[in-house]
């Protein structure tokens, strides 16, 4: 009997340190991957590492690039891009949000979607530099466009005085960017709201079968 009772202690000492080391295991983030440096969120906390370095949980950035960081962990080496996670509960790659916009009439695409949260129709337009509104739609969504950048716009009535501006917020469907340029023109034109590269330069872009898709970066 006494023998059984110490093996049951020596079983439970072992769950209890393995459970131990699992839970020591830190929780590590990628937030920000550059050339031989990474952005790591450990345990809820910011850390910034060179290649070579460790942190005080024990972790060591082994390499980095815009694509992906190596880091060692208690002797084991993991790779990881941008938001997966090691340690603490498992990780799953979240799926990259994806909008799917059909073709309109003259071949254009219509769009709904937000500007700082309020909703607007968008007219994609892969040929305008940044997001372009008219002053009057620039007054309902009460941006205080005055107060951007005094810039000229070529249009095609000649050139026009317009404003940069940056947009809190610019979302289609899932796909939302914040801190997104912007213009607006003084007077009435643009009629529609132009989804210019200032927003699409940031997401993946591609036409299926006449489908216009954006997709996350990220």
């Amino acid at each position: 009997m006494v023998m059984c009772v110490r093996r049951w202690v020596g079983v439970l000492a072992l769950c209890a340190l393995w459970a131990a080391q699992v839970v020591a295991e830190p929780k590590v983030v990628a937030r920000g991957l550059l050339k031989n440096m990474a952005v790591l969120e450990i345990d809820g906390v910011q850390r910034t590492l060179r290649a070579g370095k460790t942190s005080p949980e024990g972790v060591m950035l082994v390499s980095s690039s815009t694509k992906a960081a190596v880091i060692e962990v208690e002797g084991r080496r993991e790779t990881l891009t941008l938001s997966r996670q090691i340690g603490g509960v498992a990780y799953s790659t979240p799926e990259k949000r994806v909008v799917r916009i059909a073709r309109g009439v003259g071949g254009h695409y219509f769009t709904p979607g937000r500007i700082n949260s309020q909703a607007v129709s968008f007219l994609v337009d892969t040929g305008a530099t940044s997001v372009a509104m008219s002053a009057l739609m620039a007054q309902k969504l009460r941006i205080d466009y005055r107060a951007g950048r005094p810039v000229n716009v070529q249009t095609a009535n000649g050139v026009a005085r317009g404003y940069a501006v940056v947009l809190q917020s610019v979302s289609v469907g899932t796909v939302k960017l914040s801190n997104v340029e912007a213009i607006v023109n003084d007077g009435a034109f643009p009629a529609d709201i132009l989804l210019g590269n200032s927003y699409l330069s940031r997401v993946e872009m591609n036409v299926d079968d006449g489908v216009l898709v954006l997709q996350a970066k990220f």
